[in-house]
């Protein structure tokens, strides 16, 4: 009976650091590590023209969001949104590791933001300003 209370705790740490070590992309370039130990961010810039900038902005708390959430890396932290580009009001702390929703991780490598499947640059992520259909990302529940 210890050995599977022993097991159960070791299971339960490993789960523990798994979720804590996965809330940022390693190599994301927007953030950045400032002398004093903060992290400034960067986020996505709206697109300068196109139907984003005319459309109404779903609010994080409106329960309008038909599609995949957007984790983004903000000043305040981790933050899921329903929107790539992190506007005011979209955006909700966030749940990853909790609870279990279809995500896309928004990233910045060189001068390219990207949409990310999982919290891994390594994983199946397109260019978010590229041409349909290339820019048509890969969501996943997590």
């Amino acid at each position: 009976m210890n050995a599977v209370r022993h097991l159960a705790a070791v299971i339960a740490i490993a789960l523990a650091a798994t979720t804590a070590s996965a809330q940022f992309v390693k190599g994301n370039e927007a953030v950045k590590l400032m002398p004093d130990g903060s992290k400034r961010a960067e986020t996505a810039p709206l697109p300068s023209t196109g139907p984003i900038r005319s459309t109404k902005r779903c609010n994080a708390d409106a329960g309008c969001n038909a599609g995949p959430w957007h984790m983004v890396e903000t000043n305040d932290g981790l933050v899921e949104c329903t929107e790539a580009y992190a506007r005011p009001g979209t955006c909700r702390k966030s749940t990853f590791g909790t609870t279990r929703h279809s995500r896309l991780w928004v990233v910045k490598f060189g001068n390219n933001w990207l949409q990310c499947q999982f919290p891994d640059l390594g994983s199946k992520c397109v260019n978010m300003f590229a041409r349909p259909p290339a820019n048509l990302p890969f969501d996943a529940v997590q």
